[in-house]
């Protein structure tokens, strides 16, 4: 059945005027946001058949060519991968972590915990600060195994020197979702810690991102 062979009123943009988004399934928001069907299914059946493979949770953290084999188009994965995009981004704008000023390891959980909580390896950040701990820019150091002989301290440095930074925070994620520090993680911050004494740029904090937790060093001194 196609979406034009349902009753005009009982198809998902009818029913979402009618009686507002928080009554549409699941599968009528999906199809809403596919616009249309295949030639062998509708929105809603397509939806529906995803859906009873991946819940939301599990659908985005499927990639851009998983969703394609899913859905069998590519434009229909990338309106979901944009959508899921929105959603991380509309998350931090609500959260104080957005603020452009850091003022503690809070602030820097809500800012990347977004973005690293589901990822499936590690991701190195240096997140750089001015005079008054405001963003100027964030880098990516490194993706994979965090590990003394991989970052080396020129990669976080040079983009602080770059930018004429006051400060730095490390930022890491461990895909585990167990935030406890690593022997690994104790010996990369105190290598970078020394680095940046040296070169004149202070190392304020290391933070893991955990699933729904972090670890600072600088709070557990």
């Amino acid at each position: 059945m196609k979406i034009r062979d349902i009753p005009w009123y009982n198809r998902p943009g009818a029913r979402l005027k009618k009686k507002g988004v928080s009554n549409l399934s699941d599968a009528e928001l999906l199809a809403i946001i596919l616009g249309r069907g295949n030639k062998e299914e509708n929105a809603i059946d397509l939806s529906n058949r995803v859906l009873g493979n991946y819940n939301f949770h599990k659908l985005a953290d499927l990639s851009l060519p998983e969703l394609e084999k899913e859905f069998n188009n590519q434009v229909k994965a990338m309106k979901i991968t944009a959508m899921f995009e929105i959603f991380k981004r509309t998350n931090r704008l609500h959260k104080k972590g957005f603020n452009k000023k850091i003022e503690n390891a809070e602030d820097v959980f809500n800012y990347y915990v977004d973005e690293l909580q589901d990822k499936k390896k590690e991701h190195f950040y240096a997140l750089l600060l001015d005079t008054k701990n405001r963003i100027i820019a964030e880098e990516l150091v490194s993706v994979g195994i965090l590990d003394a002989s991989i970052i080396h301290p020129r990669e976080v440095f040079k983009s602080a020197i770059k930018a004429s930074s006051n400060s730095v925070i490390l930022v890491h994620n461990h895909p585990s979702g167990d935030c406890t520090p690593s022997k690994e993680d104790e010996e990369v911050t105190k290598i970078l810690e020394n680095a940046g004494d040296l070169l004149g740029i202070n190392v304020l904090d290391h933070i893991i991102i955990g699933k729904d937790n972090y670890y600072s060093f600088k709070e557990n001194e």
